[in-house]
């Protein structure tokens, strides 16, 4: 034991830079001789809140956590939390019978030793992870079963920008050490400057984004009854002039590289939004009766309402008739308003389902204009009356679209046909959402309208001078609004410095923008883009296959290779999917191919789910380690690309050879940290970690290792 803890002490120069920003605290329990079991308990931690501020570039993070222990005898032990290069405590907060108690910071060599003390006893490589530069340390005393004993903090930390972006982390991943899974998880991040925030951006997290003013954001990530498993990241960078555009690449050895590229407008205040026209469409059949219908109609007002003085509107319902609340597209004037919110708020459900003419009238009411144009249609059902053919359907809509308008569909319930609805809104370059039972319409659509309510820059595109680039996603570029931003993701070939190419309209004057970047030949930091690309890409190719575009056959063998991969869940890999998630991909194939019901529904939604996704899934069966995707197959966190039968060099774990491999390459640490059985590749050759092999770094191993 005390060869392995000199073994890694002296290693932890080396290893500090593979935990940058650990910053999340645990009580490490005492062991108690006289209780037979395991010789750790962890805790259960009840919640973890983490508000953060960002002032121009310094981040006080302030932490409360509350820790309970849920076992039959009385638990002591030691609060500890990793301290960030350069941090600072300002404030500690634990009472023990009314009064506080002290802590004391910590040199990183006694730091050292808490952590490796417990490694051998707690047998978990977890406990690697907060190896750190120091840390902060308070003596907690007997937690009595039932009790919950709550700790806050507060720390200052200066952060500083790359490549233009800001970054911040905080590392949740530690959590799992919680007996249970966490109640609550928060992480509220404000963001204040001197001058317009630009991008806010978290791809490890969702994240809701909200802006009051131009010079501050706000972010939060909210999660209830979850182990997280993943430390959170989120960017922020600094606006210029006009539109901007943030750049992050990540590039390892001599494969082809993954960028990510975000777009965002402007301040709102920059420039006004422009004008727009807006077609409702509302399904007012039978099957829309009750609650569907009231919500159909609060939505529609919650629409109405916030039309600006200088748009154009107009207002269709249907059943097997058509019925035109306006005459047409008309100003947005408040009568006008006025008028259609009346007859809007008359709308009963009734009748079978014309889909077909309801949508043709609302094109025709479109002309092409300098200003963007929408549909938004909504439906519960199926097409039942006039024409009923999806093709037929698909192809009139889209001759009739002469404006080029974008149709945004919305579908209620499981009854609607979800291959009807995805492919009038591809071929009208809009999207689709879909709002299950016991969800809320009105919410769903008077969210989207809120995005959607300021346009910036309408009919986008991008491309890239001076680089290679292909596989990028989103394929077709959606509009740019005030509020949001856009993310794109793709891959490149070569290193050096290029320009992106924004155009995009703005009423009727074209505009462009150019961005010089630099390709870089190495970039290791930024290790989540690579599987939110290939989510991307899955989603892109299942849609292929759901909308008839492409073959299964065609196409399965390209997504399966990068389902396992990036270890992404679909439905051809369902050793991905634990049984509890399998509503979201069913583990028959063939609901990819059924237009409506609720198999359909939850393909469709999963699959726009992956086309869109901006933050990593999170799966317990799957981790992500600089750049490594992991999966843990047959009790063994195995590396994504290692092949069954393949020659492996076995060494025992926690055995000499164990921690002399450490020793020799030290940036295998956070890959040990995954468990007592790993798989991963070393240089040309595959490490096997597990209960059987070599004790000892024997001569005939090493000459299999990388020198």
């Amino acid at each position: 034991m005390r060869k392995n803890v000199l073994v890694l002490a002296a290693l932890l120069p080396v290893l500090l830079w593979m935990v940058p920003g650990v910053a999340d605290g645990i009580i490490i329990p005492i062991p108690r001789p006289d209780i037979a079991g395991p010789s750790l308990r962890w805790l259960t931690i009840v919640y973890h809140h983490v508000a953060v501020t960002i002032d121009n570039g310094v981040a006080t993070t302030r932490v409360d956590q509350a820790f309970r222990n849920d076992g039959r005898f009385p638990v002591e032990g030691t609060y500890v939390f990793p301290l960030p290069s350069g941090a600072v405590i300002q404030k500690f907060t634990l009472w023990v019978n009314g009064e506080p108690v002290v802590g004391d910071v910590l040199p990183a060599d006694e730091a050292r030793e808490i952590y490796l003390s417990y490694l051998n006893q707690a047998r978990d490589p977890a406990l690697l992870e907060y190896i750190g530069q120091g840390a902060f340390r308070a003596r907690i005393f007997p937690i009595e079963p039932g009790e919950t004993r709550k700790i806050a903090l507060e720390y200052v930390e200066i952060l500083s920008p790359e490549v233009g972006l800001v970054r911040y982390r905080y590392p949740l991943a530690p959590e799992r050490f919680s007996a249970k899974p966490l109640e609550e998880v928060r992480v509220e991040v404000v963001v204040k400057a001197n001058r317009p925030v630009g991008s806010v951006y978290s791809p490890t997290h969702t994240v809701s984004v909200s802006r009051e003013a131009p010079t501050s954001a706000r972010a939060l990530y909210l999660e209830r009854d979850v182990l997280p498993d993943r430390d959170f990241i989120l960017y922020h960078s600094l606006a210029g002039e006009g539109v901007g555009l943030d750049f992050l690449a990540y590039r390892t050895g001599d494969e082809d590289g993954f960028f990510l590229v975000l777009v965002t407008p402007p301040t709102a205040q920059d420039l006004t939004p422009l004008a727009k026209d807006l077609v409702l469409v509302i399904d007012r059949s039978g099957s829309m009766d009750g609650e569907k219908m009231a919500q159909a109609r609060d939505a529609a007002a919650f629409i109405l309402e916030r039309l600006a003085p200088e748009d154009r509107f107009g207002v269709i319902a249907f059943d097997h008739e058509i019925i035109e609340i306006t005459s047409g597209l008309v100003s947005a004037s408040p009568a006008n308003v006025s008028t259609a919110l009346r007859e809007v708020r008359r709308l009963t459900a009734r009748g079978m389902t014309n889909i077909h003419e309801s949508l043709v009238k609302a094109m025709g009411w479109l002309e092409p204009a300098d200003r963007p144009q929408y549909v938004l249609f909504l439906t519960d059902g199926l097409p039942t009356a006039g024409n009923t053919a999806t093709d037929t359907i698909v192809r009139d809509v889209t001759s009739a679209n002469t404006a080029h308008a974008r149709l945004f569909s919305f579908g209620v319930g499981y009854d609607v046909n979800t291959h009807l609805l995805d492919l009038l809104a591809e071929n009208n370059r809009g999207s689709t959402s879909y709002v299950t039972p016991g969800e809320s319409l009105e919410l769903a659509l008077s969210s989207f309208y809120t995005k959607i309510a300021q346009p910036a820059l309408s009919d986008l595109s991008l491309r890239v001078e001076d680089a290679a680039v292909f596989d990028i996603y989103p394929v077709q570029l959606p509009d740019l609004f005030y509020g949001s931003q856009l993310v794109v993701f793709g891959r490149y070939a070569g290193s050096g410095p290029a320009t992106f190419v924004l155009t995009g309209k703005r009423g009727a004057e074209f505009v462009e923008f150019a961005y010089e970047v630099e390709f870089p030949d190495q970039a290791t930091e930024a290790t989540a883009i690579p599987r939110l690309w290939a989510a991307r890409k899955i989603g892109y190719l299942l849609n292929l296959i759901r909308l008839k575009e492409k073959t299964e056959d065609e196409l399965k063998p390209l997504i399966i290779e990068l389902a396992t991969t990036y270890g992404i869940a679909t439905p051809y890999t369902s050793f991905l999917v634990k049984e509890e998630d399998r509503a979201a991909f069913a583990p028959d194939p063939t609901a990819l191919m059924m237009p409506t019901g609720a198999l359909a529904v939850g393909a469709a939604q999963a699959t726009k789910s992956l086309a869109e996704a901006e933050a990593a899934q999170q799966a317990d069966y799957v981790r992500e380690v600089g750049g490594r995707v992991f999966l843990f197959v047959d009790d063994v966190w195995q590396e994504s690309t290692y092949e069954k039968g393949t020659p492996t060099v076995d060494i025992v774990y926690l055995s000499n050879a164990y921690f002399d491999l450490l020793e020799m390459f030290p940036e295998m640490g956070p890959i040990l940290a995954l468990g007592e059985k790993v798989v991963f590749k070393l240089g040309s050759a595959w490490v096997r970690i597990g209960e059987e092999g070599s004790t000892e770094l024997m001569p005939e191993l090493l000459t299999q290792l990388p020198r």
